[in-house]
């Protein structure tokens, strides 16, 4: 309940002070699906939540989480703490689980903000991503977020057709296949740019 009216309260003032158009939301799916977005600024994921309907979760570095106001906050919002630093298994188990639910999860497969000048050219991908697609079997939905948001000043989110990995499914998960795997989400987010 808090996510929707914090949400209603939020909307007004977020959409003066950061324009936001969202291009291709009829191309958001029913039920489970993982959003995978490019990383350009700590607003990215408070215009998604502000303008897409629906509540999503997120995964979230654990850093954020220190604080116990901001932890409350993080958690109301559906934000799930992840260790960035190896394979968080815990972090894993619960986005498996909501996806199992038939809920859409946000993840930053960048693993953090791009801080190139030229954000149109994407950071490594992290693997994470294409492992937690493939063994929940969801759709995945390619976001861009066209430049880095600013006060005052339009910012376009285009979110493009669900694919996915169904080549995938089935096979031993080792590094080779997930690297193969991750190649084809960088190829579906690159081709929104």
């Amino acid at each position: 309940m808090f996510f929707y009216i914090s949400r209603f309260l939020a909307w007004l003032p977020l959409s003066i002070c950061y324009p936001t158009k969202i291009v291709g939301r009829k191309n958001l799916p029913k039920g489970k699906a993982i959003l995978t977005v490019n990383h350009t600024s700590n607003m990215d994921i408070v215009l998604l939540l502000a303008h897409l309907h629906e509540k999503k979760y997120t995964l979230a570095k654990k850093e954020l989480f220190k604080n116990k106001f901001m932890c409350g906050i993080l958690k109301s919002y559906g934000a799930i703490p992840v260790d960035r630093e190896g394979s968080d298994i815990v972090a894993i188990k619960k986005s498996l689980k909501l996806l199992s639910k038939g809920k859409k999860l946000i993840i930053f497969p960048e693993g953090t903000r791009n801080k190139n000048e030229d954000i149109s050219v994407m950071g490594e991908l992290k693997t994470g991503t294409a492992m937690i697609a493939i063994k929940s079997k969801a759709p995945i939905v390619p976001v861009w977020i066209s430049r880095r948001p600013k006060t005052f000043r339009k910012t376009v989110i285009k979110i493009g057709k669900p694919f996915e990995l169904e080549d995938f499914y089935g096979k031993k998960l080792n590094e080779e296949l997930l690297q193969e795997a991750t190649k084809v989400i960088a190829e579906k987010m690159e081709e929104l740019r």
